[in-house]
Formats: structure tokens, sequence, C-alpha cells
């Protein structure tokens, strides 16, 4: 009799099952509980045509198993193939150019940079009795909090290309 119960609403368990994975799913987007829905439609189509709800569990673990390991990295691979290369944040602001607004007396002052943005700057590398004037042209080195650390162009130009064989 309990058996009898369980295969008769088991349609309602699956059916329950998918609609939360595919929910989740949605809130998460990493294809995990896509394959679990996957798994819990195999099982259902079991029970359906007539399987013991046992093997309708037996199906859909082993079905979202095989999903889960050998169809997701496909796709999470092939889905995140076509990034956008483009540097952003702090990384897009190392390397580039920029001209000194404010004179450097004790090492600080401002430049502002080929992105149209005015920053705050320290002179980074080794100690220099040389300090930058207005209008010479810097690279950013680093970006430290909201300071970026910057060193003459020629001396940017000159290490770069000891660097390179």
């Amino acid at each position: 009799m309990p058996g009898d119960v369980i295969s008769t609403w088991a349609w309602v368990v699956w059916l329950a099952l998918i609609v939360i994975f595919l929910i989740v799913e949605v809130l998460t987007l990493d294809l995990t509980f896509l394959m679990l829905s996957i798994g819990s439609f195999g099982g259902l189509v079991a029970g359906l045509l007539g399987a013991p709800w046992w093997v309708g569990i037996l199906v859909a673990g082993i079905l979202a198993m095989l999903l889960l390991f050998f169809l997701r990295p496909p796709l999470l691979h092939r889905l995140r193939r076509g990034g956008d290369p483009a540097l952003t944040n702090v990384d897009a602001l190392l390397g580039i150019s920029g001209t000194v607004v404010l004179v450097f007396p004790n090492g600080t002052g401002q430049v502002k940079l080929a992105n149209g943005e005015t920053w705050t700057s320290r002179l980074g590398g080794p100690p220099s009795t040389d300090a930058l004037v207005e209008g010479e042209q810097v690279v950013v080195t680093s970006i430290e909090g909201a300071t970026a650390v910057v060193v003459p162009a020629d001396r940017h130009r000159t290490e770069t290309e000891g660097a390179t064989p």
C-alpha cells in the first residue's frame, strides 16, 4: 500500500524538484541545477513509463551525474569563451601615460592621465634628485589606494627596453 501511494504521487514530487531546481538555476546561473533539473525530468519520464519509484531515482541520479561531469564543463567553457578581454578598473590604469599637472616638489603631485582623469600621484622607482616639472610625461606603474605611482616616461621606456631580451 505505501509503495502504491509513492508511485501514484511520484510525478508531483518530480515536477516540484524540476521547478525548484530551475528556480535555483535562474538565481545562480552556474548550470549545476539545470543538470539536476534535467536529471529529475529523466526520473519523471521513467515514472510515467511505469517504472517503480526507485528506478526513477536511479535514472535521475545517473542522468544528473553524467550531465554534471560530461556536459556542464564544455558548456561553461563555451559560455565563458567570449568574455570581454578589455582591462578595467586599476588594471586599465597600469602602464597608461599622463602629464604632470601639479609639480612634484617633495615626491607628490598631480597628473592628468591619457584617459582624462586627474590623479593624486607619487613619484615611484628609485629616489631621484630631479623633481618632475609641469608638462612632463609620466607612466603609471601602480595604484596605491587613490594615489597613482608614476615614473618619468623616459625612465619607464629605458627600464622596459632593458627588460626585453
